[in-house]
C-alpha cells in the first residue's frame, strides 16, 4: 500500500518500452557487425561465422569476452570490434540512460496518481471479503463522530481523522480558519468580515 513503491512499479513498465527500444537497436548492430566480421580474411575460431560472431559481440557489450589477446593478430578484426564497441557500450548504453532518465522525470508526476487509483482499486476489490462485524469495529476507531480539535481548545467539526505534526512542518503567518462571534443559529444572518471589499477579487473588479 506504499504510494511511492506503487509508482515506482509503475513507472518501470512504463519504462520498458525505452528498454526494448535499446535492446532492438543493439541486436541491430549486433547482427550488421557479425555480417561484416564474417567476411573479413581473418583466422579468429571466435568469430567465425555470423552465429558465433554475434555471439561474442554479445559478450563484448556485457562485459564477458576476455580474449582480447587473440584480436590482436588480425588488426582488421580489432579495428571492427573497436568500432562497435564505441558504437554500442559507450554511445548506446549512454543514450539508454539519457532515455530513462527523461522517461522517468516525465511520468513520475502522473505515475503517483495512477498509483493511488490502483491502490483504491485494490481496496474496493478486498472490501466484499471483510466480514462485517470487522469493518464496524475499523469504522468505531475511527471515532468519525467526535468533534476534532483545530487547536488547544479549539474544537471543529465531526467526520475527520486528526493528524499531528510539528509545528515547523508547516509555518502560517496567518490564520486560515475565520472565527465569528455571537450566534451560531442557522436563521442569524452571516456577520461581515473585517475589511470586507479589499480582497484581491475586489480589486480586480474594480480595475476591470
Amino acid at each position: 500500500f506504499s504510494t511511492r513503491v506503487a509508482a515506482f512499479v509503475l513507472i518501470c513498465t512504463r519504462v520498458m518500452s525505452e528498454v526494448a527500444l535499446f535492446l532492438f537497436g543493439l541486436t541491430f548492430f549486433v547482427v550488421a557487425f557479425a555480417c561484416a566480421v564474417s567476411a573479413l580474411e581473418q583466422d579468429s575460431p571466435d568469430f567465425q561465422g555470423i552465429h558465433w560472431s554475434s555471439l561474442q559481440l554479445y559478450k563484448i557489450t556485457f562485459g564477458m569476452f576476455s580474449d582480447f589477446d587473440s584480436l590482436q593478430e588480425n588488426p582488421a578484426l580489432l579495428v571492427s570490434i573497436f568500432i562497435y564497441v564505441v558504437t554500442t557500450v559507450i554511445f548506446m548504453l549512454n543514450l539508454l540512460i539519457a532515455q530513462l532518465n527523461c522517461s522517468y522525470q516525465a511520468t513520475y508526476e502522473d505515475m503517483v496518481g495512477y498509483a493511488r487509483l490502483n491502490r483504491s482499486k485494490i481496496v474496493v476489490d478486498t472490501m466484499p471479503s471483510v466480514p462485517r462485524w470487522r469493518w464496524e469495529r475499523f469504522i468505531a476507531s475511527l471515532r468519525l463522530d467526535e468533534r476534532v480539535e483545530f487547536g488547544e481548545g479549539d474544537i471543529g467539526l465531526a467526520g475527520g481523522i486528526q493528524v499531528w505534526e510539528p509545528a515547523s512542518a508547516n509555518i502560517t503567518t496567518v490564520d486560515t480558519i475565520r472565527r465569528f462571534g455571537g450566534s451560531t443559529s442557522p436563521a442569524a444572518q452571516w456577520p461581515e468580515e473585517e475589511g470586507g471589499g479589499d480582497d484581491e477579487e475586489d480589486r480586480f473588479d474594480k480595475l476591470e
